[in-house]
């Protein structure tokens, strides 16, 4: 039977829950267990497809088609777990679920509440995911904070839940914020609020996780633990880290977080092991060289919606060629005002344009991907990315000025970018292409010698495909068609043929990188950069 981590969290947003329960289900990891990771998410859409990126990060698309939440992309960098759809539950996904059963009839007439239905559909997706799994121990991020009306159902059915399962086979790990106020005076008042929150629903934290600027210390710690009813040596924290994410295994283990837990929930005879964090923490703080890389995206975004982009190239940065890497935020729009847009990418080593959607700041990108094909910068698009590659091509070098896509230009007489159904000859519908499937490469390309293989696996999300009718005008331009999708035959990247490294694809490789497995797009992307720094 496995075992139980629900990990909560109060005062405010944005501690860092999903990183806290990542860095966790890792060291459990470490320690030789096999984990599982569930998102349990307040909000009622069903799942994140339709959030803006501006007010919940990017979407996170998972290796059977779900766009779920970025914390699921944490879960994939940190562990082992291949995250599905079912590993992320919403309210909106629960409520589905009742309401399907209720016009199906399996209450037998009863009134449908929250109290037992919706509470007992929560318990049973988290069982499920332990049952089919047999994973030794199941981390359960509850989404939202304690307090919030949206947490109710979720709140009520973990306590059910951890009596049920009882102790030893379940515990409640609670982050909680510990401020540094004006003349550095460290404040448990919300951290004891934040508690007794929790305390009124029925759950009694097992483990205290601080989020804090500085190292709480032992006399706060003790304190802490006195008035929020919580064991001697039960309270830890989560500090800021210095330069990655990934310090915090290494930070929590150093504490002693990984030995609490394992003692709470009874795996005795256990050790830790953290050598894979120390040597990539090694790598990333004894550079042996450096790299600027530019983003290009939409006016002021969040670092969060292009979140797996970033992770990947510090992975490819770090893993790949002992690199320290500095990414370089270009809006897109500031970019359409300019005539000469080179003072941008003066300090640039390579230019990155990661999937957008909408028009806003299209120009913008448009030029980048100019700039980048004629001053022989390296190059990588994802997404409307790639997309860009054959529209400049067929703008600039074609001639073709009113070449676009119908996602922004439903009038154009080139339509090089169009939903399937739009396109001469085919009969496919315009249904949004998610999840994981073939790509085959074409040798003699520079994609072909990246992955060393004729046919690859990668995820997609992307509606919107290259016209073939047009590939033959932009390869006399110098614009080799590199990819096509196996059973389709769309096309799936694209390559500048006379240019150092200039590569677009339409799948999203971001979504398979790991900090000791960099994806080798990404690793040949830098290694171009760190050569095109040295030239």
């Amino acid at each position: 039977m496995s075992k139980y981590i629900l990990v909560t969290s109060g005062v405010c947003s944005s501690l860092g829950k999903g990183v806290a329960s990542s860095t966790i289900g890792s060291l459990l990891e470490c320690s030789g267990l096999k984990i599982e990771m569930i998102k349990c998410d307040p909000y009622i859409n069903v799942d994140a497809g339709n959030i803006s990126p501006y007010q919940h990060g990017e979407v996170y698309v998972t290796e059977d088609g779900a766009e779920t939440d970025l914390d699921l992309g944490n879960f994939s960098r940190f562990t082992s777990v291949n995250v599905s759809d079912e590993n992320c539950i919403t309210i909106g996904k629960v409520y589905e679920n009742v309401i399907r059963n209720e016009r199906a009839g399996r209450y037998n007439g009863r009134t449908v509440q929250v109290i037992p239905h919706v509470t007992d559909e929560i318990k049973r997706c988290i069982r499920h995911i332990g049952d089919k799994s047999q994973a030794d121990v199941v981390v359960v991020e509850i989404g939202g904070t304690v307090g919030d009306i949206e947490a109710v159902p979720y709140l009520e059915a973990a306590r059910q839940f951890m009596r049920e399962m009882g102790k030893g086979n379940a515990l409640c790990i609670h982050l909680t914020l510990v401020p540094v106020i004006t003349g550095g005076e460290l404040k448990s008042k919300p951290t004891q609020h934040s508690v007794k929150q929790l305390q009124e629903v029925g759950i009694q934290p097992d483990i205290l996780l601080c989020r804090c600027e500085v190292p709480v210390e032992e006399g706060m710690k003790k304190k802490i633990a006195s008035f929020c009813n919580v064991a001697q040596g039960s309270v830890f924290t989560s500090t800021d880290v210095e330069k990655s994410i990934y310090e915090l295994p290494v930070i929590f283990h150093q504490q002693g977080l990984d030995a609490k837990i394992l003692e709470k929930l009874e795996l005795k005879n256990r050790k830790t092991d953290v050598k894979q964090w120390t040597h990539f923490l090694d790598k990333l703080n004894n550079p042996t060289a450096k790299v600027t890389v530019a983003m290009v995206g939409k006016k002021d975004y969040l670092d969060d919606c292009y979140k797996s982009v970033r992770e990947s190239l510090l992975h490819a940065a770090v893993t790949g060629s002992n690199a320290e890497l500095t990414v370089k935020k270009i809006d897109s729009e500031l970019l359409e005002k300019e005539a000469d847009i080179s003072q941008y990418f003066a300090d640039v080593h390579a230019i990155v344009i990661p999937g957008n959607y909408g028009q806003r700041g299209f120009m913008g990108l448009l030029k980048t991907v100019r700039y980048a094909r004629e001053h022989k910068v390296p190059y990588l698009g994802i997404d409307l990315g790639m997309q860009l590659m054959a529209i400049e091509t067929a703008r600039t070098l074609c001639g073709w000025e009113d070449a676009d896509t119908t996602e922004f230009m439903q009038n154009s007489d080139h339509a090089i970018i169009s939903l399937p159904e739009e396109q001469s000859g085919s009969t496919a519908a315009a249904v949004m292409k998610l999840g994981a499937s073939s790509v085959d490469l074409t040798k003699g390309t520079k994609l072909y010698d990246i992955y060393n293989s004729q046919r690859i696996v990668e995820r997609h999300r992307s509606k919107y495909t290259f016209d073939k009718h047009y590939e033959k005008p932009l390869a006399e331009q110098g614009l080799v068609t590199s990819a096509y999708s196996t059973g389709d035959k769309q096309v799936e990247a694209f390559e500048w043929k006379d240019h150092p490294w200039g590569i677009g694809v339409q799948y999203h490789p971001e979504f398979v990188s790991r900090p000791s497995t960099p994806h080798p797009l990404f690793r040949e992307f830098i290694k171009a950069a760190l050569k095109n720094a040295k030239d």
